[in-house]
């Protein structure tokens, strides 16, 4: 072994009173550092209805489906709160304690704003603005203390700058969006995104930017794009990007879970043929806080890939419902 220089063991005998060369004394045991915690990456269901279908096609022989839906499966997507069933304030509390003693963030869809998508194929909601209220407090009340990412009211927005709420009913929806973000903001650990729906909806970025500061954003920790839409992801960060010019640099997310392929063409004679479940979607960007862009702050799997958006084909299931079948287009286009 190489032994000290002279005048660096002069050195160090002043500093440490002695000196001994590394032939003489083994040097000193350098302590083992504790292990870095791992960054906490987002919470994967492990009983969402893709797994159980790979289980199921598995057991049938079906090996090539069930790998390929394997990717769907193992990846992490939103849970959505869309009714006030009894024992919400309990799914709730169970999937973020799970996600926490997984070091993991759950991300929670809330989806119950009075007259929810105007009475579309996912329409519905609280009956009143009390009741909305009460079902919020609830479910914020029931994730507090965890670390967890809120998608505030998928179309809300959007449906408000399009005409089909207006009048009282918007400026109650205003407000209880607002008081929404309040509610999940109490907690310092949440991090809560208000919809903003998608480029290919709204195209006057300065009237998205108007109702979302309406709405109190700016409470926010920002605003999602392309929730259950298909635009491509470069699309919804320039997009994003211009409205949050307006909104003083507000960060956002996207929903990447089917924007592989980006969108389905625009066909005049089916409009609905665009956004509900079109053909030849495929899967976008796997679910990552590493997106490359500086005001986007995540890709997510919002939409659940394989859930449907309505029966607005023949063989479709209604909104919501896991579809087997299209969640294997995705999962191989």
């Amino acid at each position: 072994m190489r032994r000290l220089p002279a005048l660096c063991c002069l050195a160090l005998m002043i500093a440490l009173g002695g000196c001994t060369s590394d032939d003489e004394k083994p040097p000193r045991p350098v302590p083992s550092p504790s292990p870095s915690p791992s960054p906490p990456g987002f919470f994967v269901e492990p009983d969402a209805p893709a797994v159980a279908q790979v289980a199921e096609w598995q057991a049938e022989g079906r090996v090539t489906e069930a790998t390929a839906l394997r990717r769907i499966a193992e990846s992490p997507t939103a849970v959505w709160f869309a009714n006030d069933d009894p024992g919400f304030q309990d799914k709730a509390r169970r999937l973020v304690a799970t996600a926490t003693a997984a070091r993991r963030t759950a991300v929670l869809v809330p989806y119950w704003v009075p007259q929810r998508d105007c009475g579309g194929h996912s329409g519905g909601g609280a009956p009143d603005a009390a009741a909305y209220r009460a079902w919020i407090g609830e479910l914020a009340a029931a994730v507090r203390g965890n670390a967890v990412v809120i998608v505030l009211e998928p179309d809300a927005i959007p449906h408000l700058i399009d005409g089909c709420v207006s009048g009282p009913v918007a400026e109650e929806r205003y407000t209880l969006l607002g008081e929404a973000i309040a509610a999940f903001k109490q907690d310092p650990d949440a991090k809560v995104y208000l919809d903003a729906g998608n480029p290919g909806w709204i195209k006057d970025v300065d009237r998205v930017a108007e109702a979302l500061e309406r709405a109190g954003v700016r409470r926010a920790d920002g605003f999602s794009l392309n929730v259950a839409n298909f635009e491509t992801t470069d699309a919804n960060i320039t997009y994003g990007t211009a409205v949050s010019d307006r909104l003083g640099g507000l960060p956002f997310v996207i929903d990447t879970s089917r924007n592989g392929n980006g969108p389905a063409p625009v066909d005049a004679q089916d409009s609905e043929g665009h956004w509900c479940n079109p053909p030849g979607r495929a899967l976008g960007p796997s679910p990552t806080t590493l997106t490359g862009a500086e005001r986007v702050d995540a890709f997510l799997w919002i939409k659940r890939p394989g859930e449907s958006d309505g029966a607005c084909l023949p063989d479709a299931p209604p909104a919501g419902q896991w579809w087997p079948e299209y969640a294997l287009g995705l999962a191989t286009n």
